[in-house]
């Protein structure tokens, strides 16, 4: 899974991919690695892996990872290729989904771009310049599609949909916010709009607000969001970034000093993890424990294609046992005792959870 954390300059997205790249340093599994200047590889957080680590004593325990790419800062007429912003926009084009920085706390010490603060402007004003940018990649799709349908008349679906989705743009409604049906959003897509990617707010408060009324700025976001069908994770960068330097039992501490259930990276995670429908299953087979991630739906052979494309083409069975039952019986050989060791087939969905075993002919 691939994100990409976008805002205005000063509004926090530096600070929070810095605490983001800390944390993937203290990976002990998957350590942070630099692809590019601005990409991170972070583990994903899962205390089944622990617990499994303790059940099988394997050689190595591997996460599941997710990247974030700090993409280039947005200036005004990034549509139009004013400053970083050709950059900006085909970053976007790579990501699965975008977590969208938006600053709510004041501070006269780190100025705003539009000289004072406001979350909505910031959003409209990066919301604006993306739904430009997919106009122009409309036109010209529209320009080819319109020469091809002169000897082909089955693209008039498509040229209609592209005259209803450019409607919409002109409109200021955002491509994920348009309702489409089964066979439209196939083909939307093919398309790769920026305006259809799912988004998370992340409303960056100050230290001071945390557990505390929710701030008024943070509130206008909710609403703002709620009206557009997307999340918000209220969020304070800077004390993320502390975290981040943090030892594992420090940030214990430290968390409970500030009365936060766990940090705002992980709760990031998992809210990015629910967005684009994603679960997690897991392999005990030596020499490793490890964390696969799939899309919810997603049908055993393929997840074992996750693993490797020849358990995919020669997939026999899937033994299943899921999480919570193996912890609950205390051993592999309890559960296969018992009778808890599942047998599926071709057209299981894998849950979240499942701890399997595949059975494939090579």
């Amino acid at each position: 899974m691939k994100l990409g954390i976008i805002g205005l300059p000063n509004v926090g997205k530096s600070t929070l991919f810095n605490a983001i790249t800390n944390a993937g340093a203290e990976a002990a599994n998957y350590p942070f690695c630099t692809i590019e200047p601005n990409v991170g590889v972070v583990a994903v957080p899962d205390e089944r892996l622990d617990k499994l680590a303790e059940m099988f004593k394997p050689e190595k325990v591997v996460p599941t990872v997710i990247e974030f790419v700090d993409i280039a800062g947005l200036v005004r007429g990034a549509s139009r290729g004013e400053g970083l912003g050709n950059k900006f926009l085909s970053h976007i084009r790579e990501v699965d989904a975008v977590v969208h920085v938006v600053r709510c706390f004041e501070d006269e010490n780190v100025t705003h771009v539009d000289g004072n603060i406001d979350p909505i402007r910031d959003i409209e004003t990066i919301n604006m310049e993306l739904i430009f940018a997919d106009l122009e990649s409309l036109e010209r799709r529209m320009d080819r599609t319109r020469r091809a349908l002169k000897g082909d008349k089955k693209l008039q679906f498509e040229m209609d949909l592209l005259e209803k989705i450019k409607e919409n743009l002109e409109n200021g409604i955002l491509v994920r916010n348009i309702p489409f049906t089964e066979e439209e959003e196939a083909l939307v897509k093919q398309l790769f709009l920026l305006t259809s990617k799912p988004v998370i707010y992340a409303a960056n408060i100050d230290e001071d607000s945390l557990n505390r009324p929710e701030p008024p700025m943070v509130k206008k976001v909710r609403e703002y969001a709620e009206r557009e069908k997307s999340e918000v994770l209220v969020i304070s960068a800077r004390v993320e970034e502390d975290i981040a330097r943090l030892e594992p039992d420090e940030r214990d501490l430290f968390l409970e000093e500030l009365g936060i259930p766990e940090s705002g990276l992980n709760r990031l995670i998992k809210r990015c993890y629910n967005l684009l429908g994603l679960i997690s299953f897991l392999t005990t087979q030596p020499p490793e424990v490890r964390a696969w991630t799939v899309t919810r739906g997603t049908k055993a052979p393929q997840a074992a294609g996750k693993i490797h494309s020849d358990f995919e083409r020669g997939f026999i069975r899937a033994e299943v046992v899921h999480f919570d039952t193996l912890m609950e019986m205390g051993s592999y050989a309890a559960c296969k005792e018992k009778g808890l060791v599942r047998s599926e087939g071709r057209d299981y969905e894998v849950k979240d959870g499942d701890v399997i075993l595949f059975r494939f002919n090579v």
